[in-house]
């Protein structure tokens, strides 16, 4: 007998597994971001949490509890596996299959690749914030390193979207648009938004002026590079679509547009915020909460777009519940979990700092209980996955074995 996985037949998108997790444990960070007190810093730190445990209710300790236990949880599936698909692309790349994809639409499929350090140096930052004692006393000295991180992540994106760009826009006829049926081509604006919402965190934490303006700056630059090439890739795929339907193992990318929404809103969350600090930029709580209505309008329009599609392909019976398997899949996680953190941000910068809902209310709960749904669902998906993917099966032996 042999033993086999579908994850042995190895696709870029498998860094989306890393992803997905990455974004698990920003779901969590909510918790301690809007329900823990942080006098004076923009985001919770270790001896804020420790604080709030050991001064606030049962509740209080069980949600805490949860978020930690969460994070570090989802910080380990995280890097598990970016190292695991570091190693495996490694492998991949000295393959005729690795040739192949290049010469094909799914060279952007790499993209995935510096999405996924992104979101990893995201969620690294994060388990310093709630691990690590005494980092907020260091913390400028680590924004200058992380901008040099993102840097470089975006400047290998850059580089890989310019591979495929300088080969689809210089040889006609080598982009097949029959397969653009899809928002497959938009892994290059997520990958970019990450990049940008890397750099706009100094412009939201930092009180160095210098390294404020240079966030702004940088975040900005990816942020519109994001946006302008989503905009491409959505009107020609979309295009595609109508005449050539949906290709079915790539329908999940039809919500790829929600957690390049959410990120970007973050993306901007951060710089109103250092514009407001250190620049004397302010914007009333009522227009945060209409900027944030419309991104979660927008997120709800492709989400039901999307499983529209997908219910009526059969997706979820082929590939999730059923024996069928696509690395693809994995991109099913990023909306669930965008739409959850996008719902945190409105309940409590928009509703609740606008007045309009009392925090710890009964609607506060209610809407929060929402997002806690969508959470928990995409960590019964990730597990799902995981289980489906990297779990070795059974294979029999050929008769000369």
């Amino acid at each position: 007998m042999q033993t086999s996985r579908p994850a042995d037949k190895y696709s870029p998108l498998y860094f989306l597994a890393s992803v997905g997790a990455g974004g698990l444990n920003v779901t969590f960070f909510m918790y301690l971001m809007f329900w823990v007190k942080h006098p004076g810093k923009p985001v919770p730190v270790f001896e804020d949490i420790m604080a709030a445990w050991n001064t606030g209710s049962a509740a209080m300790q069980v949600g805490i509890a949860v978020a930690v236990i969460g994070i570090a949880i989802m910080a380990f599936l995280n890097l598990k596996y970016l190292f695991w698909n570091l190693s495996a692309f490694s492998k991949f790349r000295k393959t005729e299959a690795y040739q192949t994809l290049k010469n094909s639409n799914g060279e952007t499929t790499i993209l995935a690749m510096p999405l996924a350090l992104a979101m990893a140096i995201n969620g690294l930052f994060i388990v310093g914030l709630v691990f690590v004692p005494g980092l907020w006393a260091v913390v400028e000295y680590l924004f200058p390193l992380a901008m040099v991180a993102f840097f470089l992540v975006g400047v290998q994106a850059l580089m890989y979207i310019g591979d495929f760009l300088g080969r689809v826009l210089t040889k006609g006829g080598v982009f097949d648009v029959t397969a653009h049926n899809s928002f497959a081509q938009l892994l290059p604006a997520f990958a970019l938004s990450m990049v940008a919402v890397g750099f706009a965190a100094p412009a939201a934490m930092s009180g160095n002026t210098v390294v404020v303006g240079t966030s702004l700056a940088l975040s900005t630059f990816f942020g519109v590079a994001a946006m302008v090439y989503a905009a491409v890739a959505l009107v020609t795929a979309f295009n595609s679509m109508l005449h050539y339907g949906t290709s079915e193992e790539a329908a999940p990318t039809l919500m790829i547009l929600i957690p390049i929404t959410t990120v970007l809103g973050i993306m901007f969350l951060r710089q109103f915020h250092g514009m407001h600090t250190t620049f004397e930029v302010h914007a009333a709580p009522g227009e945060t909460m209409v900027f944030l209505a419309r991104l979660l309008s927008f997120q709800f329009v492709f989400l039901g777009l999307g499983l529209t599609v997908l219910a009526r392909q059969g997706y979820w019976k082929d590939y999730v519940f059923g024996n069928g398997t696509s690395p693809g899949s994995y991109a099913l996680i990023c909306p669930g979990v965008a739409i959850s953190v996008m719902m945190h941000f409105f309940i409590n910068k928009g509703l609740v700092a606008s007045g309009v809902v009392d925090k710890y209310s009964l609607a506060f709960w209610v809407l929060s209980g929402i997002a806690i749904v969508f959470q928990f669902a995409m960590v019964a998906m990730v597990l799902r996955l995981n289980r489906q993917h990297f779990s070795k099966s059974a294979t029999a032996a050929v008769p000369a074995e």
